[in-house]
């Protein structure tokens, strides 16, 4: 797996921060630098493609804020050229529409961010943290947010009131689908 990385705008060590709590089981990632605008999708694939990544190996983008607006042209414009995706995280994407023919799940610092988000796609599995937390800390330290992993049972919509949730952390529920064993490549 190739795992890209579209930051937000905030300072880089936030980033770091984040990789230091999901531990070292991921893959060494490719990080968007912090000088390209996240909201750009041609920077971001730019820079993908100048890191040189494995065409055959599948795609995991991760983003978070605006990088989220940048990460959706990128991982159209992969899908687009034939080259396997696993899955686009949006880690608070807030107000960004995720519409794709791939995976896409969201990640959100409190319930109303999450459930606001629902008519703009990307929530078949999810996260929420509850209590909530601050937007930069849920980045920073994904360890420390608790909350409620959601997924909808089979036929149902995306959104419905009263999803079957479990109390887990945002950590644990990234090192999850991180891991690759639950979202199919494609």
């Amino acid at each position: 797996m190739t795992l890209l990385i579209c930051p937000g705008i905030h300072d880089p060590h936030l980033t770091q921060e984040l990789l230091d709590s999901l531990g070292r089981s991921l893959p060494a990632p490719l990080i968007v630098p912090a000088d390209q605008p996240p909201y750009s999708a041609v920077h971001g694939w730019d820079f993908l493609m100048r890191s040189q990544p494995d065409l055959a190996s599948p795609l995991t983008v991760l983003a978070f804020s605006a990088g989220v607006v940048g990460a959706i042209g990128v991982a159209w414009a992969w899908y687009a050229r034939g080259y396997p995706l696993r899955q686009l995280i949006a880690v608070d994407g807030w107000g960004v529409p995720l519409y794709a023919p791939f995976p896409i799940y969201r990640v959100s610092h409190d319930a109303f961010t999450h459930w606001s988000s629902c008519p703009l796609g990307g929530t078949t599995h999810g996260f929420y943290a509850d209590p909530p937390v601050a937007h930069l800390d849920l980045w920073r330290s994904p360890h420390a947010a608790t909350g409620w992993a959601v997924r909808p049972a089979s036929g149902q919509p995306f959104c419905p009131i009263g999803l079957p949730a479990e109390r887990t952390t945002a950590a644990a529920w990234l090192q999850q689908f991180l891991s690759s064993h639950l979202a199919p490549s494609g």
